[in-house]
């Protein structure tokens, strides 16, 4: 079977140091899957290489079987890769609805003509308001983008990336910077994501890891340490040793 995602040998340096080493990745149409590893593994680095932000020195990017690793971001994106970063990149003057609104437009190829005015493409504004329902802005949909509290604004940067139509979503640890009591909304999102859309999490939070991942890939120093199920992942020696310490999950 096609993966929906799937890295070749990969490989990218800066000067003398090798920020990823011959990463073969896999991931599954529908997955939940989590890259996890420690701080300098060459996680960002790799997710620069998937979506075309990095060109890599050697090996190649597969998207349904397909050679995408010539496409700049914006050919990735249309063809279906979406990510979210670990610092949102909202704009802060836009409504939750407006914002969602335009990725819904773009998807259907009606570019800015929503924009005036608004009300004009009722379709728009009826697909961007469930999907703000569905992920618990319902009450904020006219609130300013950047006065709304950092775990709603969180979500919003997923909801966007949802309203893509995505066929591979790259979630760049969307816990990052979230008060504790805000994060259990956020795992309630990730958990219910669409199951036709292929998942990479990159988290440092194991407990939002643990319970999302059906398979976790485990980078250390640029490569590949470990591969499973997160049952496997968190029994073996080395992952601990490593990076999640004896006191980790049992």
């Amino acid at each position: 079977m096609t993966a929906a995602l799937e890295t070749v040998g990969l490989r990218k340096s800066f000067g003398a140091l090798a920020a990823t080493r011959d990463v073969s990745l896999r991931v599954e149409a529908g997955a939940r899957h989590a890259l996890i590893g420690p701080n300098g593994a060459g996680k960002t680095t790799l997710i620069n290489l998937l979506t075309g932000v990095l060109r890599p020195d050697g090996g190649r990017v597969l998207l349904d079987g397909a050679d995408v690793t010539g496409l700049p971001p914006q050919g990735r994106a249309r063809r279906g890769i979406t990510r979210t970063f670990q610092i949102n990149q909202l704009f802060a003057d836009m409504t939750p609805l407006e914002t969602v609104a335009l990725a819904v437009s773009e998807r259907r190829g009606l570019g800015r003509r929503w924009w005036h005015p608004l009300a004009a493409h009722t379709d728009v504004l009826d697909e961007a308001t469930a999907l703000l329902q569905r992920f618990g802005l319902g009450d904020s949909l006219r609130t300013r983008a950047g006065t709304l509290p950092y775990g709603k604004q969180r979500l919003l940067e997923i909801a966007i990336a949802i309203a893509g139509g995505p066929r591979v979503l790259l979630l760049d640890e969307p816990a990052a910077g979230v008060p504790e009591d805000e994060r259990h909304e956020i795992l309630a999102i990730v958990a219910a994501l669409p199951e036709d859309v292929a998942v990479l999490l990159i988290e440092h939070d194991m407990d939002l890891v643990f319970s999302f991942a059906r398979r976790i890939s485990v980078l250390v120093d640029g490569a590949l340490f470990v591969e499973g199920t997160p049952q496997d992942v968190a029994r073996d020696p080395r992952v601990r040793e490593v990076y999640l310490g004896e006191a980790a999950h049992g």
